[in-house]
């Protein structure tokens, strides 16, 4: 029933809807592909064209699949490609016939859903999530971001403690005007180390302030406190909180899309609270700084406090950077003036 020189594979064939296996030959014969048994008796025959190929996946079993839904197996992988490649079935009229459509069509709305989900049901969720989250949440997030950042980035302050009774004292006058009162925030004097001179609010209302920030105002306790002030306002805002929720959304949409990622979600929310809470958005930054010039203000210091932070920032460390769309942060020139404008208004209220 056939010559060598047609022969494509040995392996087996499979009845439609049939485990029973039968040793057979697959032979390729004037645009058709016939499986055949060891006597030569055909089992199936149909046009090549009709026949479809799983593709190959290492040392895998390839199937070839009949239009009456039989199948031929075969371990012979190199020759069953050497056939392919050498019959017409390769190349890019082969592709163009294996083309599906619909396929495309399912990736385009796959790629637009996750878009959807990520400009609107994400940032829905996120406000969500904030509004049900019980404070042990916060707590629990905040303990294990500043321990994490104790054991990698951070030492004990190696400030005196007259220096820490003063800055603490004044941290107490502004936060008396805030959302909980004084009580509800804990200020923290750690050795900045690898961050610097830095100041950020973890979600329970835990705020750290590095002894190099501390240097670097020098005697301007007050600009401390505008700095202190400000990431009050992100823990009134919920910011760190609406950041870690944001990032673990993210990394929930990446799992849809790509499978299981790990613990991925786990780590940001107890491991990765502190270093998400050092960046926020342009929008949450420029609510902190108004926040920082009314609680200032309300405190009787000078609303406009943290602008000399900025200042500091370019004279020192020489940030001159402007706000682009490409930068998550205000720049700070226009940060300053955004402050210096605010407090303007409020003088006239």
């Amino acid at each position: 029933m056939g010559s060598e020189r047609e022969a494509i594979a040995r392996g087996e064939w499979y009845p439609p809807h049939s485990s029973g296996a039968v040793p057979a030959r697959l032979l390729s014969r004037g645009g058709r592909l016939v499986a055949v048994t060891e006597e030569d008796a055909i089992l199936s025959d149909c046009h090549v064209g009709q026949v479809s190929f799983t593709p190959r996946v290492g040392s895998i079993p390839r199937r070839a699949v009949f239009a009456d839904e039989s199948v031929f197996e075969s371990a012979d992988n190199d020759a069953i490609d050497a056939f392919l490649r050498a019959g017409g079935r390769s190349g890019w009229v082969h592709r163009l016939e294996e083309f599906h459509p619909r396929l495309f069509v399912f990736t385009i709305a796959a790629v637009l859903l996750a878009v959807g989900i990520y400009r609107y049901a994400l940032p829905a969720l996120v406000e969500v999530a904030i509004f049900v989250t019980p404070p042990v949440v916060s707590e629990a997030i905040s303990y294990g971001a500043l321990n994490t950042l104790d054991n990698t980035a951070m030492n004990p302050s190696q400030l005196t403690d007259p220096r820490k009774a003063e800055i603490a004292d004044r941290f107490r006058q502004v936060a008396a005007s805030a959302e909980g009162g004084a009580e509800r925030y804990v200020l923290n004097f750690r050795d900045g180390g690898l961050i610097g001179p830095n100041a950020f609010a973890l979600p329970d209302g835990n705020i750290v302030i590095t002894d190099q920030l501390v240097e670097m105002a020098g005697d301007d306790d007050e600009m401390i406190s505008g700095v202190l002030a400000h990431e009050i306002g992100h823990v009134e805002y919920k910011h760190s909180l609406r950041q870690l929720y944001h990032a673990a959304g993210v990394a929930g949409l990446v799992m849809l899309i790509a499978g299981d990622v790990g613990s991925g979600v786990e780590d940001i929310l107890t491991q990765g609270g502190g270093l998400l809470a050092l960046s926020y958005s342009r929008s949450a930054e420029a609510e902190a700084d108004r926040r920082s010039v009314e609680l200032m203000r309300k405190a009787g210091m000078d609303p406009v406090a943290i602008a000399r932070f900025f200042d500091l920032l370019e004279t020192k460390l020489g940030d001159h950077s402007r706000t682009s769309m490409l930068s998550t942060h205000p720049g700070t020139p226009k940060r300053k003036q955004a402050i210096l404008d605010y407090a303007g208004t409020l003088k006239q209220d």
